[in-house]
């Protein structure tokens, strides 16, 4: 099975901005999310660095050392959508708690 995002043009939706704690985090809600594999995920984030995006959170880890462990960061795409892409330390532990 792979992953499929459906995007329709059409009357904006007013949307709260709201957040949630995630690791004490304060994270945006609602988010899209893509998990990429550790390298990516950081070759991505010097690209997005370099090309100065403003992120919401810039790229962190959370749960270092524990079940989980991840790398994280959110940013806007050009309509306000709240977006996150993040890369697990192991792979296996994506639905870790």
């Amino acid at each position: 099975f792979g992953n499929q995002l459906s995007l329709h043009l059409g009357e904006v939706v007013k949307r709260s901005k709201t957040s949630s704690k995630v690791d004490d985090i304060s994270v945006p809600m609602p988010h899209f999310g893509c998990v990429l594999d550790w390298d990516s995920f950081h070759d991505l984030a010097d690209k997005l660095q370099s090309a100065g995006i403003q992120f919401i959170i810039e790229p962190t880890n959370r749960f270092e050392g524990m079940p989980g462990e991840q790398a994280t960061m959110f940013f806007e795409d050009p309509f306000q959508n709240a977006l996150e892409f993040k890369a697990y330390q192991n792979p296996s532990e994506v639905f870790s708690k």
